[in-house]
């Protein structure tokens, strides 16, 4: 579109420059030639008093001598009674012409070599016609010609080269916007949900970008709708799934006891099926935008408030610290609540009863760490375990715990790690950044590292404990 417009104003104004220009140079050009010749017709005009007066050869040359002209000028007088014809100055008509003129008794131009001559006829006191010739170079026709046709053909040159970048800016105004329509539609295509259009050029391309991110936003809100559909069913059955199963351990032995744990393992593998199923269907979506977020700090109260029950049911041992004061972070409530529940339910779900387990909360000048931590046996191998997390699952876990925790994390620029804890068992970092936030006030300087020696289980009955 951008070249198309340029070379439809290249081809107008070319032909607008050609169709003024030419007839104006041409202009130019015969008001050149009237020029020479009204002035030769004037220095003409000055030799004819003269001549009515007197025929004398001397008198003559000092009046074309006056007129400034005796060297483009000259006097053709016939042959009078007892005398012969008398020429003053350079002779350059042919004899013809001049006859024709003094049979003719008018003015008339003849072409000759170098220029062109003007031959005036004067009437004598004799009656017959003396013949005035004035000759005009072909520098005096052509005077000033060239400079106009020049003046012309910059003025057509520089018309043209500023249509051609009006059209080309105009062409940009309406190209670039049509160009980042086009490519916002390619990454929404590709899964990049952030993608978004600039709303601007002209009106038709800005409604059609405001048609576009409109369409955007509401193709994120329902894929959130969707991950939010799938976050809950995990909250909701996974959990009650994980009391229960632990419940049916008290049952004792017998067929009704066998049967029970059986339903309850066959529910748990549908359950991962469905799990699995809605996450591999689920796309991508974007980090949270700049101004959302919330209090990992309420999240993190409100979670372990919950899962305190079963807590103390199972005569678990739980500390909880950092969460005195309010901790902002980059990322959505719900999402923040699922991946906090995926590692609480891994613990109660990897470790014997009686294991104690710990959430810790540091605030930095540029992240948040939060640390699930608990006096299990530990995961053998962490890269296996976080791989699983990306999606290939094993027996009996779906992998969606270690999976939200990470893509929590590196929605922010963070990371999630996995390691040994202080209480000997294992420790799951996750590390979410803080773009563009300043310090946090009462947070530690840089990254936090907790330096508790290994292989130590701290004493419980001091740690803040839920009821």
């Amino acid at each position: 579109m951008r070249w198309a417009l340029v070379k439809v104003s290249l081809a107008v104004t070319a032909m607008v420059v050609v169709a003024f220009a030419v007839p104006l140079g041409l202009v130019v050009r015969e008001m050149a030639r009237d020029r020479a010749f009204s002035n030769a017709e004037r220095d003409a005009a000055e030799i004819a008093p003269a001549l009515s007066i007197t025929t004398d050869r001397a008198q003559l040359e000092r009046v074309v001598a006056a007129a400034g002209s005796d060297a483009g000028m000259a006097v053709h007088i016939p042959a009078a009674d007892g005398g012969g014809p008398v020429e003053i100055g350079r002779r350059r008509a042919a004899d013809a012409d001049i006859a024709a003129i003094r049979k003719l008794g008018r003015a008339s131009t003849a072409e000759v070599p170098g220029g062109s001559v003007l031959l005036q006829p004067v009437a004598l006191s004799s009656g017959k016609f003396a013949v005035v010739e004035v000759f005009i170079p072909d520098t005096a026709v052509s005077k000033g010609v060239g400079t106009a046709w020049a003046v012309l053909a910059g003025v057509g040159l520089a018309l043209i080269v500023g249509s051609v970048a009006v059209a080309d800016r105009l062409g940009v105004r309406m190209v670039r916007p049509a160009r980042r329509l086009v490519e916002g539609a390619c990454e929404l295509g590709e899964g990049r949900l952030g993608a978004r259009v600039p709303e601007e050029g002209p009106t038709e391309l800005r409604l059609a970008a405001v048609a576009f991110n409109s369409m955007a936003d509401q193709v994120v809100q329902l894929l959130a709708n969707e991950r939010e559909l799938a976050a809950d069913l995990s909250h909701r059955l996974r959990t009650p799934l994980t009391v229960l199963r632990l419940n049916t351990a008290s049952l004792g032995d017998g067929p009704a006891a066998e049967q029970t744990r059986a339903a309850v393992a066959q529910l748990e593998r549908e359950v991962d099926t469905i799990i699995r199923t809605a996450r591999e269907a689920k796309p991508q979506t974007v980090a949270a935008g700049p101004g959302a977020g919330c209090d990992a700090a309420e999240v993190v109260r409100e979670r372990m408030a919950f899962w305190s029950a079963l807590a103390e049911d199972e005569g678990r041992t739980v500390r909880l610290a950092g969460v005195d004061r309010p901790v902002r972070v980059p990322v959505a409530r719900a999402d923040l609540a699922a991946a906090l529940d995926a590692l609480l339910g891994n613990v109660f779900r990897h470790t014997p009863e009686g294991t104690a387990f710990a959430v810790d909360v540091h605030n930095g000048e540029d992240a948040v760490i939060v640390l699930v931590s608990d006096a299990g046996p530990g995961i053998p191998d962490p890269e296996a375990a976080m791989a699983r997390g990306r999606g290939s699952g094993s027996d009996g876990s779906t992998g969606l715990g270690l999976d939200i925790v990470r893509r929590l994390a590196e929605s922010t620029g963070g990371d999630v790690r996995i390691g040994s804890s202080v209480l000997g068992g294992t420790e799951v970092r996750i590390w979410i950044q803080l773009d563009g936030r300043g310090p946090a006030r009462g947070g530690h300087r840089g990254a936090v590292r907790r330096r508790r020696p290994r292989g130590r289980v701290p004493t419980f009955n001091r740690s803040r404990s839920l009821p």
